[in-house]
């Protein structure tokens, strides 16, 4: 699915609303009542901010060996103020928890704002890991999400907001320890396999070695994760004075990075050129596109936003020819249709203009 037309028209507004169909914030990774459609004001100068008065959703059929399954999720419209909170649809049922969405459709992205990935902080680099995990770890998503809100609850505590004795810390950090390590493991888990399929691999996108550095990572290379659980709880209860003065917990799977290389160049991703970082993420989200192609017998929904636009015609076409064997579904945009023409008659072509969708 090719989708063309100049800057602003609601391409990348299509492509986020399919991202809401995988666990997580979605492809900007933005609050869930920053999607809300919003009112242009009465001089049509340009947005008020005034939002439409409705919360938004998103809905697909999905074809599966099994058969078609109806998903759809959406923000819902009736949780309190300031607290955002999903509703999950399967089969017009509603679910508990964003999990059976990833048990149902793989969906993985590529976007401008991710050709800094290996520049920037590494909480980018985490989640991006992370959207790769859901793809073999549909609990992936809500242990993450029950670490994170621990940890919140447990910096709360120290911090002496709200009262609570040693014993409640303890049992919030006996959750942290055992989310954590399992967390740490399936990431490590997934760059291993990542790299490997990524060795196996050929064409011109540069080969990458993929590790995930952390302290929780190091030690379950030394010891088993019950031993690693138990390290990570001793440690949690030897650090709280300095977390609570901090505000954070000092260790465990949040501070942890994924550290990629340039494998001909024996170069980290950070110092390689722009465009090579881009042919390396290409190289990753093509190996995950093959890795659960392979293991679930369906190949996940690709998301390129503005991706051809900065590779040159051989890497171009490389990548058009990389996703159509691999099978993924994927949505491709760009302002400038001829990036495109390699694909002929083996994509459809759409264009859109003021948020309005036609065929070529």
């Amino acid at each position: 699915m090719v989708l063309t037309g100049p800057n602003g028209a609601g391409k990348t507004n299509l492509l986020e609303a399919i991202s809401f169909l995988a666990p997580g914030r979605g492809l900007r990774h933005a609050g869930l009542a920053a999607i809300d459609r919003r009112r242009p004001p009465a001089d049509g100068t340009g947005d008020d901010g005034a939002v439409s008065g409705s919360a938004w959703a998103v809905a697909a059929r999905v074809s599966r060996p099994e058969g078609v399954v109806e998903i759809g999720t959406g923000r819902d419209a009736a949780a309190e103020p300031g607290r955002d909170r999903r509703l999950v649809k399967i089969d017009g049922d509603f679910v508990r928890g964003q999990a059976p969405l990833a048990e149902l459709l793989g969906v993985v992205w590529l976007t401008p704002q991710m050709d800094r990935l290996f520049l920037e902080g590494a909480g980018a680099r985490r989640r991006f890991l992370d959207r790769l995990v859901y793809g073999f770890d549909p609990d992936h998503a809500s242990r993450v999400a029950a670490y994170e809100h621990a940890l919140r609850e447990r910096a709360r505590l120290l911090r002496g907001v709200i009262r609570g004795d040693g014993a409640w810390i303890a049992a919030l950090e006996e959750q942290i320890a055992a989310r954590g390590v399992a967390i740490a493991a399936a990431r490590r888990d997934l760059a291993a396999r990542l790299d490997r399929a990524i060795a196996e691999g050929a064409g011109p996108f540069p080969k990458a070695s993929l590790r995930v550095e952390g302290l929780v990572e190091s030690w379950l290379d030394e010891m088993p994760a019950l031993a690693a659980e138990d390290r990570l709880r001793a440690r949690l209860a030897e650090m709280r004075p300095r977390d609570a003065e901090t505000g954070g917990a000092a260790v465990g799977p949040h501070r942890s990075d994924l550290a990629v290389v340039h494998l001909a160049k024996g170069m980290p991703a950070a110092d390689c050129s722009t465009g090579e970082q881009k042919a390396l993420l290409i190289s990753i989200v093509l190996a995950h596109a093959r890795l659960q192609t392979a293991a679930r017998g369906a190949a996940p929904v690709l998301l390129l936003d503005e991706v051809a636009a900065h590779l040159d015609p051989s890497r171009r076409e490389a990548l058009f020819e990389a996703v159509l064997a691999v099978g993924a579904q994927a949505w491709l945009t760009g302002t400038e249709e001829e990036l495109f023409h390699p694909l002929g008659d083996r994509a459809q072509f759409f264009r859109v203009r003021d948020a309005v969708i036609t065929p070529r």
